[in-house]
């Protein structure tokens, strides 16, 4: 029997800063509260989650990490550093924090405009270290992720062009550079989503 059988289902609300401080306050809290931080810290991610989630965390080094959520520092204080967590460079940042679920499956992009799509389930990691998935060049880093609706694919460079294309167009892989989705003469990609084409493009700035 898996050692996941034995946490008690409990709802939570995890809290993550810009600075890498992450907590988990019990029950769902209202995604829109004021949440006290940290001095020159400010919120990142907010999310609905129960005691027996996994988060998956991805990273500027293109790599993915796994926490359980059972284990994640209680809700009063501040929390700790997710650097506790798992072993992440100072040089690189957290891009994306996501509830795992089955069947799921995200965009990842680079700053270069590469990118690919892959399964949630390819990208689990069983150490502190993480896993590698999107491989970025010394002069390259993950810059973007969004989970996978639709069949449609929107990209905007920092030049403000923003291309529109289908997803048919970007392969599914397990780790790798990925494809070209959009040129940069300067600066590079700054987001991807996906939508439904019939239903249009909505963002959120």
């Amino acid at each position: 029997m898996s050692l996941d059988a034995f946490i008690e289902k409990e709802p939570i609300t995890i809290i993550f800063s810009e600075k890498g401080w992450i907590k988990a306050a019990k029950g769902n809290i209202e995604l829109t509260a004021d949440v006290k931080y940290k001095d020159g810290d400010r919120g990142k991610y907010i999310m609905h989650a129960e005691t027996t989630d996994k988060i998956l965390l991805f990273s500027t080094n293109g790599r993915f990490y796994t926490i359980s959520c059972d284990k994640l520092p209680g809700g009063r204080g501040f929390g700790e550093p997710v650097r506790l967590m798992i072993d992440l460079d100072n040089d690189h940042d957290i891009v994306g924090m996501f509830i795992y679920k089955p069947d799921q499956k995200y965009l990842l992009a680079s700053h270069s405009g590469r990118g690919f799509i892959v399964k949630s389930e390819d990208v689990i990691a069983q150490t502190k270290g993480g896993k590698q998935i999107l491989v970025v060049k010394e002069n390259d880093e993950a810059t973007a992720i969004c989970p996978v609706e639709g069949n449609s694919i929107a990209i905007i460079g920092e030049n403000r062009k923003l291309l529109l294309f289908s997803i048919d167009e970007v392969p599914e892989m397990g780790k790798g550079r990925g494809v070209i989705m959009q040129r940069y003469k300067d600066g590079g990609l700054s987001d991807v989503k996906t939508f439904e084409k019939e239903d249009g493009l909505t963002w959120r700035t």
